[in-house]
């Protein structure tokens, strides 16, 4: 499967220069199984005041398994003019700056570029938008779409008389950590609302927005997970590729090591105060997909996720997994599941995450085991595609919470064994009862 890049739409400018996903023309800044993934930033001009207006800032998550985690979003632009905050309803700004020109009434925030952030849970303030105060968390939009949006609104002023709202510069979002480049803020058709039960639909002054898309190579200069393979006709069990995080310290015998490097990214996934397990792939977080049986009509597989990380819980976790043999329908046992609808590739993409209550958390390793999740999955079988043969029954692809882990060498991966051209499920009893029919036909 061809996993390249894509020339033009979706990919973000920034003062009319090109980000990055021009130069890295590869899957780390265009997913083919998320391609109309976003984070879209809307400006609304919802009411006009003596020297400014009042604005709604909405952000919205579009991408289906990506997660927007603790400690939350971080979104700044620069005011074109000398605009300062008066106020904000729902998020706060992170500095005050030089507000010593203002006597009688101190605005939030008088800096030129303001960093904005979300509430915490259970703080939000009268008047505050409905989806405000959630600690700056988006949910993936296949996951949860009622919790993947947040909005604050903010009282803009300090503009001159005869003034009109101009739209900020150089969009910027951390979410949690870098990896978003945001496109050129545009007016857009302004947004309508439907009001009076549905009844009246009213527009606001003036809209702007942006596109946020996130790239891989930005956020992280090394994977996060790896992925590990065996099945029940292979005594043979693929591990994660050697290195696939980085490399062990070359004194083997220590019990814990620490990953990273000075030059690599704090990211959400991988920080440089992160103690691993260790092992040859040095990966926080290890994915194994196992065949177990296969039925006449169904196989079956488990798959785990293990922790290896000493330091920290991953929270709102999800698995994203290419195979074919999702084209068919399948039961998840432990996880909640769903089938992704991806353009240009078949339903075999299915998601995975937690059931609430239950296994939302992976939590992290301690010095006598390490944190894992499971299930099992019974997929059915299309008997006209079906085979164990050339790794078929392994996944193509595997995500972690959006993140791309390394996948084994095809060469690599448990085989059928030598002159076996399939393992048919009760084989060992339909011998024995060939054998009792013709006993039984020598003694006629």
């Amino acid at each position: 499967m061809d996993l390249g890049g894509r020339q033009g739409g979706g990919l973000g400018f920034v003062d009319g220069k090109s980000n990055e996903c021009y130069v890295y023309l590869t899957t780390d800044c265009y997913d083919p199984l998320d391609p109309n993934g976003n984070v879209t930033v809307t400006f609304d001009t919802i009411q006009w005041t003596p020297d400014g207006y009042v604005a709604r800032v909405s952000l919205q998550n579009y991408y289906q398994y990506r997660h927007v985690g603790q400690p939350g979003w971080k979104l700044g632009f620069t005011w074109v003019n000398n605009e300062i905050i008066w106020s904000i309803s729902g998020a706060i700004a992170t500095h005050r700056g030089n507000c010593s020109n203002f006597k009688d009434e101190i605005p939030h925030c008088c800096i030129s570029s303001p960093e904005i952030v979300d509430l915490l849970p259970g703080t939000q303030p009268p008047n505050s938008p409905e989806n405000c105060c959630r600690g700056g968390v988006l949910a993936a939009w296949a996951i949860n779409s009622q919790q993947s949006s947040s909005s604050f609104d903010m009282v803009v002023g300090n503009l001159q008389v005869n003034f009109s709202s101009q739209m900020p510069v150089n969009l910027t979002l951390q979410a949690p950590g870098p990896g978003y480049t945001c496109s050129a803020v545009e007016e857009t058709p302004p947004t309508v609302s439907l009001v009076v039960g549905g009844r009246r639909a009213e527009e606001v002054i003036r809209t702007w927005k942006s596109t946020c898309t996130y790239s891989s190579y930005l956020a992280n200069k090394t994977p996060i997970c790896c992925v590990s393979l065996s099945t029940f006709y292979s005594s043979q069990i693929t591990t994660c590729p050697q290195c696939s995080c980085g490399c062990r310290p070359a004194d083997k015998t220590t019990s814990s090591c620490i990953s990273g490097s000075s030059n690599s990214l704090e990211t959400e996934f991988i920080s440089s105060a992160d103690t691993l397990r260790c092992t040859d792939h040095m990966c926080p977080l290890r994915v194994h997909w196992h065949i177990k049986t296969n039925y006449m009509d169904h196989w079956r597989v488990k798959l785990t996720v293990t922790n290896l990380n000493y330091n920290r819980n991953y929270s709102n976790w999800n698995i994203l997994v290419h195979h074919p043999g999702f084209s068919q329908s399948a039961t998840t046992y432990s996880f909640n599941s769903s089938l992704l609808h991806t353009s240009g590739i078949p339903d075999d993409v299915a998601l995975f995450w937690g059931l609430d209550y239950y296994n939302t958390n992976l939590l992290n390793a301690d010095k006598d085991q390490v944190g894992s999740v499971s299930t099992e999955i019974l997929l059915a079988k299309d008997h006209k595609t079906f085979t164990l043969h050339n790794g078929w029954a392994l996944p193509r692809t595997v995500y972690f919470a959006g993140e791309n882990c390394v996948m084994p060498p095809p060469d690599t991966f448990p085989m059928l064994p030598s002159g076996t051209s399939i393992v048919r499920p009760f084989r060992s009893l339909i011998i024995l009862l060939i054998i009792y029919l013709n006993f039984k036909l020598l003694q006629y």
